[in-house]
């Protein structure tokens, strides 16, 4: 199992941006999606994004569509969320995952079998 640690949450005003950070420990990082979700207090969780093994495809929730990107630079075993135009609706504990399937693709938290332990992200207004 891959083992997945987040950085880069914290607390930052409305409009304003953050990186997430998430670091695997996988020699096979570079041939498995990767995605992030979060969970807001009281809720489900949720996808965020996804990007697939080599970078060339990208899948966003409609909620931060053209506010976040996702990116992966398979050297470093690492992938990125940037969060850019946030609001206080983005607030939640954010969290890495890897798809279970090599050359896997799909956006439903059952299809990412290893998880990190999440990073908080608190945006306020």
């Amino acid at each position: 199992q891959v083992q997945l640690v987040e950085s880069g949450g914290g607390l930052v005003q409305a409009g304003g941006s953050l990186r997430l950070s998430c670091a695997a420990s996988s020699r096979t990082f570079s041939t498995h999606t990767m995605g992030w979700f979060r969970q807001a207090p009281g809720k489900e969780r949720e996808f965020v994004a996804a990007i697939s093994w080599s970078g060339a495809r990208t899948y966003y929730a409609d909620s931060v569509k053209g506010r976040f990107a996702i990116s992966r630079d398979n050297a470093k075993n690492t992938v990125y969320l940037q969060m850019n135009s946030t609001k206080p609706e983005d607030t939640a504990v954010y969290y890495c995952a890897a798809h279970k399937l090599a050359l896997g693709l799909g956006q439903k938290a059952a299809d990412f079998g290893s998880w990190g332990q999440g990073t908080r992200v608190t945006v306020s207004s």
